[in-house]
Parts: C-alpha cells; sequence; structure tokens
C-alpha cells in the first residue's frame, strides 16, 4: 500500500468518489467547495416537494434524483427511502456506481484550520479512508500511518499491517453536533477546538456517527449505509445517521474492517431549531438507552460472511429483541430487508448496475 502521506489522494480518486448531498434547498453553498469539488460526481437526492427546482450552480457534474425519480427506480421498494429527512441520502449510496462516497450536508462549509489555511476536507477522507485501521489495539500515538508517528513500544508487530478503513468520520468547527436538551441547555455553545487527530475506534466500541462530513468505502461497507426510517410519518427523526453507525460498525468489528474519526472538520454553520429537534428526537432520546445495549450483544453466526448477510441477521434480532420495545423497530427491520432487496437489484452480484437517468440529471 503506497504511504498515504505521499499520494495525491485527490487526483487518485477523481474517477472513484461520488460526493452524496441531500437538500431542499438551492446549492448555492457549492461554490465555496468548488475548488475542491468540482472535479468529482456530485450525486443530489432532492428531499421535500419534487416538483421544486433546485437550482446547482454551472460547472458541476451531477445527477439529482427527486422523490418520483426514487419511487420511479425502485418501485415498491421506495418505502425503505425516508422522505422529509436527510435519511434520503442513502438513495445515492445506493445508485452510485463509485467505490467510494462522501456526503456532506449543505449548510456545511470549508473551515480553516489553525493556520488560516482552507481545509480540503474530501483529501483528508481520502487519506483516511487508503490508509489502513487499529482496531484492535489502541495506539497512543492514534493514527500510526501518519508522518511523524508510528506504532508505539509494546504495539505487537503482527497487528502493524492493519486492517482496511471501511469509514472515516469528520467532525465539525462552529456549531456542535448536540441532540435537542444539549442545544438547549448550551444554546451559544460552539466547538472552537481543532484537534489535530485521527484514531482507529476499537473493535468492541461503538460511536454516534454524524452523516454530515462522512466518507466510506461503498464496495466494502455500503450496504450497511441504510440511514433507517425517519422522518415523514414515522415516530422518530435525526437517528438515522446513528442508526448507520451503530449497524455499520458491529458489521465492521466482525468482519475485522476499521472505522476512524476525527480530521477531517468542516464549519458547520447553522444551528436546527431545538424544539423542533426535541420533538423529532424524543422517542430516540428514550429508546436509545435500548438500542445501545441492544448492539453491544449483537453477535453474528459463522455463516455471515457478507455485509448483506450481516445486515439481515440485524433486522432478523431487531425484530426479535427491539420490537418488543415498540412495533416501529417491526417495521424498521421489515424495510431494513427492502434496502438489502434493493440495493442487490440495482448492485448486482456486487457490482453496480446503470439504471435510468432522473429528472434533470447533468452528465
Amino acid at each position: 500500500m503506497a504511504d498515504p502521506a505521499t499520494i495525491s489522494p485527490a487526483t487518485l480518486l477523481k474517477d472513484e468518489l461520488d460526493i452524496v448531498i441531500p437538500t431542499i434547498r438551492n446549492l448555492d453553498f457549492l461554490e465555496m467547495w468548488r475548488p475542491f469539488f468540482q472535479p468529482y460526481h456530485l450525486i443530489i437526492v432532492q428531499d421535500g416537494d419534487p416538483s421544486k427546482a433546485i437550482k446547482v450552480p454551472e460547472g458541476f457534474d451531477y445527477e439529482l434524483y427527486n422523490r418520483n425519480d426514487i419511487n420511479r427506480i425502485l418501485g415498491p421498494k421506495a418505502s425503505c427511502i425516508s422522505f422529509k429527512d436527510s435519511a434520503c441520502r442513502c438513495f445515492g449510496y445506493m445508485v452510485s456506481k463509485k467505490k467510494y462516497i462522501y456526503t456532506i450536508d449543505d449548510d456545511c462549509f470549508v473551515a480553516k484550520d489553525p493556520s488560516g489555511k482552507d481545509i480540503n476536507a474530501l483529501e483528508q477522507h481520502i487519506k483516511n479512508l487508503l490508509s489502513p485501521s487499529t482496531p484492535f489495539f489502541f495506539n497512543t500515538l492514534y493514527d500510526p500511518y501518519r508522518a511523524g508517528a508510528d506504532f508505539v513500544r509494546g504495539y505487537p508487530f503482527s497487528l502493524r499491517e492493519g486492517v482496511p478503513t471501511a469509514v472515516s468520520h469528520g467532525l465539525w468547527l462552529n456549531i456542535p453536533d448536540y441532540d435537542a436538551p444539549t442545544q438547549l441547555v448550551k444554546p451559544l455553545e460552539r466547538n472552537t477546538r481543532y484537534v489535530d487527530a485521527v484514531m482507529t475506534i476499537p473493535k468492541g466500541t461503538l460511536f454516534p456517527m454524524c452523516g454530515m462530513n462522512l466518507a466510506f468505502d461503498r464496495e466494502l461497507i455500503g450496504p450497511a449505509m441504510y440511514f433507517g426510517l425517519m422522518g415523514d410519518g414515522q415516530p422518530i427523526g435525526r437517528y438515522d445517521d446513528m442508526w448507520a453507525g451503530w449497524c455499520t460498525k458491529v458489521i465492521c468489528d466482525h468482519l475485522g474492517w476499521g472505522v476512524k474519526t476525527g480530521l477531517p472538520y468542516i464549519w458547520h454553520s447553522k444551528a436546527s431549531n431545538p424544539f423542533v429537534n426535541l420533538r423529532k428526537e424524543y422517542k430516540g432520546i428514550y429508546w436509545q438507552e435500548e438500542l445501545i445495549p441492544f448492539f453491544q450483544s449483537v453477535t453474528f453466526p459463522k455463516d455471515c460472511t457478507s455485509v448483506q448477510k450481516c445486515y439481515i441477521e440485524i433486522a432478523k434480532q431487531v425484530k426479535a429483541k427491539l420490537g418488543k420495545v415498540d412495533d416501529y423497530f417491526n417495521k424498521l427491520a421489515d424495510a431494513m430487508v427492502t434496502w438489502i432487496e434493493a440495493w442487490d437489484e440495482l448492485n448486482p452480484s456486487g457490482a453496480s448496475k446503470s439504471s435510468d437517468l432522473p429528472n434533470g440529471a447533468s452528465k
């Protein structure tokens, strides 16, 4: 494997990475990202009213999918894609034909490092994904593959090769990713602390995954990146990325892959309304006290050798154990199975199959 400190990641993955953006508004924010995003293909998933025209700045190569496109492409299986929630973004993962995905929210801008230089978030995510992870033994100097770092004394040599990195989880300056109760008690809190570090989350440890600055190896872990049933018609919202993160992490632990968190930072520009968020999150805040022990206890039979098999097994356990908590989890388990069926239809034998161009698609 190439030394990630010496490669030119942006050039290397130009034709191997899609940027997925969920939105309900014009994408003016792309102007700030133009120097970094313009070489890449964008998949825009429009939420809300499909008759509303979304404007994309000129010069970007993109596909734009709205709810009508999702219904047309997936048919009855479109029921597994959330509506009026940023969870709709996972449709973009399904129709992508690339090895890697970077997803970002439309209220996230380019951050600056402590020296005042613009941060190329995409480049750092690519570096994370192209270097190994170390989930089986913690390195106290964090990422040992970074220039200027290495494995510390006492680190087993048999583990120094590392394992493939499936997920790169980036962070945010300015508005932190807080839940509604924390927003309410700390309305003016801002994250100004730039920590210059990347670390592998250890095996057996869950984490709260935020979808607004996230990259992953689609070929490796894509089928597990389902953002659940959220938003319109559902009793819960704002737990879509959390659900995907918990499912993804237990599958990565089982299959021997890594998840990194830390750099890169983006600038999160606006806080959502805490009262609206509380209404969306209320059941999630209550249910997560059952969900975390559930995921901590998930085990897989030996025949779960693929992401799809692992995900179907989680769905089975969700129905058996969480269905008692609320009937919502029975519906979610069914949707998880539908998601895998739809994924496999659009991506037979793990390879992407081209689908009809959506309305408003740009080549």
